[in-house]
């Protein structure tokens, strides 16, 4: 369980994880070897797992996001099948879940056309997959992977 010192600290770090420890210090109101000692002690026990820059996908030409509904072949959803897509460089996220699916995947290409031709080619290798059904996206109103405590 998190404190409210921790929970502030993670909350700078979700905002802009490149803030000195100085002003995350400034900012609760500790000295900044507490909080150093606070940060590492959250990447020990694998509560921070990487720091990360974020990077506009329009501006690197992967403005086209889409969900993939994955049906595998089989009753049991199989590892080997998660681990090859997400092998793909295309893929994001790889979910198994519950229902008529096995997996939701998130994939970010340039275009239609690359979609079309990810399909076809690196999904339509993997001999485990049934079927798929694609959504695209047209608007994202809010995507984050912040926690926000």
């Amino acid at each position: 369980m998190l404190n409210e010192i921790d929970s502030k600290i993670l909350n700078i770090l979700q905002s802009n994880s490149r803030t000195p420890n100085a002003e995350i210090a400034r900012q609760i109101n500790m000295a900044p070897s507490a909080v150093l000692e606070r940060i590492r002690r959250l990447e020990k026990k694998k509560i921070i797992k990487k720091y990360a820059a974020h990077i506009d996908p329009v501006h690197v030409d992967r403005g086209l996001l889409a969900f993939i509904e994955v049906k595998a072949n089989g009753p049991i959803v199989d590892q080997k099948t998660a681990k090859e897509l997400s092998k793909i460089d295309e893929v994001q996220e790889v979910h198994i879940v519950a229902g008529q699916d096995c997996f939701l995947v998130k994939v970010r290409v340039k275009n239609t056309e690359a979609l079309t031709q990810l399909l076809r080619t690196k999904f339509a290798a993997i001999k485990s997959l049934r079927t798929t059904n694609t959504t695209i996206v047209l608007e994202t109103v809010k995507e984050t992977c912040e926690l926000i405590f």
